[in-house]
């Protein structure tokens, strides 16, 4: 969605208008017969409640909306805000107006408020319709521009900024609704290619012969059974100081997931097109990061790989030999993404030193069965950087919750015949699966796992996405940029 500002009523404004509407209170300037309409429908401005209505301006028709936006000192009013302006947009999507006014006169936002307003209206407008070719008339998205009147002081620069990050989003859920047959390893590189050209980023892959070279027989090892070359791609925006070491974002990219020879269930496996969202996510925060020009050293490493069952496919009971030197038994093929992982966070920590780390992964059923689709579980050796990753999704509505890590917790992963097996027993399966990263960690670098399987996608709409993919992760990663980093 285009959103542009304007200074003055254009000559002939969009005929849906939108004001804006605190709880108790409707915006000045409402006619007596609206205010008696919004009553009889038991409008109240509670967040993102609306009211449409019809009303003559100038001559013309005009479809006014009062949009609710909660109480006006509530805690969390961003959230509501951005909440109202999704609410707009869900409602208005395929409405078959193509452009909307959002009068913000006597809404008392600020530069902030006003950008989460619209953030909650870009990112609902969303939606992935390249592969829908019989959609009726009025099932099309019709709602592609919005105007923005009377904005508060500093809005559009605020906006500039966050669009950047909506973009990120977007570039997110678009890798991750895509099908496996689209989106492989290396389409994702070419994707992101495209994508970030013209950025000040810089991209580096690597290829299978010199993912061999370096040793990453665990990474290679989940591909070797798929026909799709597996990539290494490495994303570097380098807009801090000089010489401060860079941190450095590592995303789990299975870009379609079997199960291997130990392969899923038939039912519900189309979903596991899916299963690169902790790539997915690192790469629309680095293209966030490197559009809006932050001030930090980020680097973004994504391990792409596609697991498939063929004669050549590793078996269960195979032993890997990681780039760290480490072995590893592979009890479940299915257990695939912690082997990518290992090598990838090895590969980033030797050629990067990076002061922090922070991957992302689908990494186990396990976690939605902990968390269900509320949380995201976070597992770190550092209390200060998990409190800032924590911090950091309670202020844009992107939740975490802590899990442990222990000794106890870490010898359920130990092999008989090699320095660790891929999978524990049945109970803690995200713990262990996180335990078994740790063991790749060196040097006491700060880290912290974020198993993401149960926020990458919806099997129904939310306040800001469309039932699919929700493009969770890239805000997170973006504000907690901002907060420690550019703070």
């Amino acid at each position: 969605m285009k959103i542009t500002f304007a200074a003055a009523m254009p000559a002939s404004p969009p005929r849906l208008q939108v004001r804006l509407a605190a709880q108790g209170a409707l915006p000045a300037g409402v006619s007596d017969l609206v205010a008696q309409g919004a009553a009889a429908a038991r409008f109240t401005g509670k967040t993102a409640q609306l009211f449409e209505s019809f009303v003559e301006g100038d001559g013309a028709l005009v479809r006014l909306v009062l949009a609710g936006t909660g109480e006006s000192k509530a805690e969390g009013r961003g959230d509501a805000l951005e909440r109202a302006g999704a609410a707009i947009a869900a409602k208005f999507l395929t409405s078959g107006e193509k452009s909307v006014l959002l009068d913000l006169d006597g809404a008392g936002l600020n530069a902030e408020e006003c950008a989460r307003l619209l953030m909650g209206l870009r990112l609902r407008a969303w939606r992935h319709d390249a592969y829908r070719t019989r959609l009726k008339e009025e099932q099309k998205r019709s709602l592609d521009d919005a105007l923005v009147l009377n904005a508060p002081d500093g809005a559009e620069a605020a906006w500039q900024v966050e669009q950047a990050v909506a973009e990120g989003v977007e570039f997110t859920r678009e890798l991750v609704a895509e099908p496996a047959n689209v989106i492989y390893p290396e389409s994702f590189v070419e994707r992101c290619a495209r994508r970030f050209e013209g950025s000040g980023a810089e991209l580096v892959v690597l290829d299978e012969a010199q993912m061999s070279d370096l040793g990453m027989g665990a990474l290679l090892g989940v591909a070797q059974g798929s026909t799709r070359a597996p990539r290494l791609l490495a994303i570097k925006w380098m807009g801090g100081k000089p010489a401060d070491k860079p941190l450095a974002l590592v995303g789990k990219g299975v870009t379609f997931d079997t199960g291997g020879i130990s392969i899923k269930p038939a039912a519900g496996m189309e979903d596991m097109k899916w299963d690169m969202g902790g790539a997915g996510a690192v790469a629309g925060a680095m293209l966030a990061l490197a559009r809006r020009k932050a001030k930090a050293n980020v680097v973004g490493i994504c391990g792409l790989v596609e697991n498939m069952p063929d004669g050549n496919a590793q078996r269960p009971g195979d032993v890997v030999t990681t780039m760290s030197g480490q072995t590893v038994e592979v009890i479940n093929t299915d257990a695939e993404g912690r082997l990518v992982l290992c090598d990838v966070l090895t590969w980033t920590q030797r050629t990067f030193d990076p002061a922090r780390i922070v991957d992302l992964a689908t990494l186990t059923g396990a976690i939605i069965i902990s968390l269900g689709h509320e949380h995201a579980g976070m597992f770190s050796n550092d209390d200060a950087l998990s409190g800032d990753l924590d911090a950091a999704g309670k202020a844009i509505g992107e939740k975490l919750w802590r899990f442990p890590l222990s000794a106890e917790y870490d010898k359920l992963i130990n092999s008989p015949i090699a320095d660790m097996k891929n999978t524990g027993p049945r109970y803690g399966g995200s713990i262990t699966a996180a335990q078994f990263l740790q063991r790749f960690i060196e040097n006491g670098t700060p880290w912290a796992h974020l198993d993401i399987a149960g926020m990458v996608w919806a099997d129904k709409p939310g306040a800001t996405w469309d039932k699919g993919a929700t493009g969770y992760g890239v805000r997170l990663l973006d504000r907690f940029v901002r907060t420690t980093l550019e703070g």
